[in-house]
């Protein structure tokens, strides 16, 4: 049997190495003037929707021209414009740019610094997708990636802005179970986000993602539930940054840029997926009184609770993300809790107050 003293050891061990995304692993500070530096990124101009249009209604020609897309003094500039222009055998009123990263990965911390356009119908986005989403013209499809569509793919909105709503500021979830119109979105309003410098964030691990502005976190999405459905976030993402037009841009509208300072990309120095993914779980309340919730990132996993003498007082098996457990027969005291993925062994712990 083992000890309580073997089971606390363990468990500061596991809380030592609690989920911290404290390495840079990709990052792109903008500090070459001239064209956007195509190691690090790839023009999105080829136009879907049967070679006519941009999804959405959007009304613009993303382009690879300096005069939409340019880097100056530290910045990267990516410039909506109103101008007549005709590319793929199509004329369109507007320009502007969408850039997909060359670079793709799997859970940490996004950075990006940015200041966002102004007008209305002007609607800027720093967001993710799936690197194996099938879409014409995307960097990673060109590179043979391309296996599953939108929204099976999953779709990470980071930040949007819309012109017509200046103050505020949205993150969003799309998946199979909710897209387009996605009921798995928050916001938060701020002000000055067109003429000041701002830090949007993302946190990913392999039960949540957490979206903020200026470290004031504005929303939380973890799924109870987590399947193919509702979280096809356990492969790779890119990141895509674009300034869309609208068809109610105003009539004054002449120009506006999207001005980003830098995009910093963290992930974890010391843990591995399978370590982060067992630093993920969480029990609460704790302290707790008759229930108590484990919400865990395996398929089928085993509980095991232990008493202060290291004897077993509990066992169950746990088939969810959050699962509600009974403590009503435990005496007061403090606990640990034994969680096994029943597909790998790995085991990690955690302790609990009873009172």
């Amino acid at each position: 049997m083992r000890s309580f003293a073997f089971l606390f050891s363990f468990f500061l061990t596991c809380h030592a190495t609690a989920q911290t995304f404290d390495t840079l692993v990709w990052s792109d500070e903008f500090n070459i003037n001239g064209s956007v530096d195509t190691n690090n990124w790839f023009h999105q101009t080829l136009l879907p929707n049967n070679g006519q249009s941009w999804w959405n209604g959007e009304i613009q020609h993303y382009t690879d021209r300096d005069t939409n897309t340019s880097v100056n003094g530290g910045k990267l500039y990516l410039r909506a414009l109103k101008e007549t222009f005709t590319d793929q055998g199509v004329t369109k009123n507007y320009t502007s740019a969408r850039l997909n990263s060359k670079f793709a990965f799997t859970y940490g911390r996004v950075e990006i610094r940015a200041q966002l356009p102004t007008g209305v119908g002007t609607w800027p986005a720093l967001w993710m997708l799936g690197q194996n989403i099938t879409e014409t013209g995307a960097y990673w499809e060109t590179k043979g990636f391309g296996t599953t569509g939108w929204p099976a793919c999953g779709e990470v909105d980071i930040m949007e802005h819309w012109g017509d709503n200046q103050n505020y500021i949205s993150s969003a979830m799309h998946t199979p179970s909710s897209y387009g119109g996605t009921q798995n979105k928050g916001g938060q309003y701020i002000n000055g986000v067109s003429t000041g410098f701002k830090t949007y964030a993302v946190e990913w691990t392999p039960t949540k993602m957490v979206f903020s502005v200026d470290s004031v976190i504005h929303y939380t999405y973890e799924p109870g539930t987590r399947n193919a459905n509702t979280w096809p976030f356990d492969d790779p993402q890119y990141l895509l940054f674009n300034v869309a037009v609208q068809s109610n841009i105003a009539a004054s509208f002449t120009q506006s840029p999207m001005i980003i300072d830098y995009v910093r990309v963290y992930q974890s120095s010391t843990l591995s997926k399978e370590e982060l993914e067992a630093a993920s779980i969480e029990l609460y309340p704790n302290p707790t009184n008759d229930k108590l919730h484990i919400v865990q990132p395996f398929n089928i996993a085993s509980l095991q609770i232990f008493d202060i003498t290291g004897k077993l007082v509990k066992s169950e098996t746990l088939q969810e993300v959050t699962n509600i457990i009974q403590t009503t027969h435990l005496a007061p005291g403090t606990y640990q809790c034994m969680i096994t993925n029943e597909q790998n062994g790995q085991s990690a712990q955690r302790s609990f107050i009873k009172q």
